[in-house]
């Protein structure tokens, strides 16, 4: 039987997914619907659907807009592309970008500029590292592991590299790659601060701190959140159980038995509303 639950402490919204959603919001109260959102604003399909409700009509392109329409760019960033498609089709945007990942966009052009060969670390097919690598596609190697940073091709002068990474990553993960990286490419060239932004290392740490603590770990998120997929990955490093769940309709109960402490967290696009149903 659960005797206690503890709450990871921080967890849920960031302030980049708030700034995110608010901007949808303020559209629609200011122009009234219907706000065209290119992807979805954040990962979480419990926002998506309160938005859509509230009249935004999320689509996969900005082609799929109509012209001289109005259009929100998500928080995770869009290609350079989509900026020029919606120039050519007369659509006033609203840019939503998380200022982080505008910060990692503007070094990818910076080390372009300077002539370095680019290693992005992220996760392919990830919105946000389609737009950054969207900046130089060109100079940019994407490489997701330490195999594949071992075996990066970034050219033919390993003095001039740089690395640039996505905001949502695993920072103990992230750390190995780069120390690999670092072994390749001694004079690699990094940011001056870490572009894993503050809002995912912190809720690292304090979901490191609660799995040491309890049985075992619910984790609230989508299944294409990044933050959320580290934030399980994080817990099972510390050997509890760990699962990631969308909403409280997925918990199974044979997974509390023999269970007294059990902690909760969630991702950074995570509504607080599914942590009270799921303490509840």
């Amino acid at each position: 039987m659960v005797e206690e639950i503890v709450l990871a402490e921080p967890r849920g919204f960031c302030a980049g997914v708030v700034r995110a959603i608010d901007a949808v919001e303020q559209a629609l109260r200011t122009y009234g619907p219907p706000i065209y959102v290119r992807r979805q604003i954040v990962h979480n399909p419990f926002v998506v659907a309160d938005l859509e409700s509230k009249g935004a009509i999320f689509v996969e392109e900005v082609g799929d807009t109509p012209v001289r329409g109005r259009m929100i760019f998500s928080a995770h960033g869009v290609p350079p592309e989509a900026r020029e498609a919606a120039d050519g089709r007369k659509i006033e945007v609203v840019d939503a970008t998380c200022p982080l990942v505008t910060k990692v966009h503007a070094e990818a052009i910076r080390y372009a500029r300077a002539g370095k060969s680019i290693v992005l670390v992220g996760h392919e097919g990830h919105d946000e590292v389609v737009g950054t690598m969207g900046e130089a596609p060109d100079k940019i190697a994407l490489v997701g592991s330490v195999e594949e940073a071992n075996n990066a091709n970034v050219g033919e002068n390993p003095d001039e590299v740089a690395v640039i990474t996505q905001t949502t990553l695993s920072v103990d993960d992230t750390a190995e790659i780069l120390e690999t990286l670092r072994t390749r490419f001694p004079r690699m060239k990094t940011p001056a601060r870490s572009d894993i932004c503050f809002a995912t290392q912190n809720r690292q740490d304090a979901v490191k701190e609660l799995a040491a603590k309890v049985d075992f770990v619910l984790v609230l998120g989508a299944e294409n959140s990044s933050n959320s997929q580290r934030l399980r990955e994080v817990a099972g490093a510390v050997g509890r159980p760990a699962y990631l769940i969308p909403s409280v309709g997925s918990i199974d109960e044979s997974w509390f038995v023999g269970i007294k402490r059990v902690g909760i967290t969630s991702g950074a696009s995570t509504p607080e509303s599914l942590v009270d149903e799921v303490l509840q």
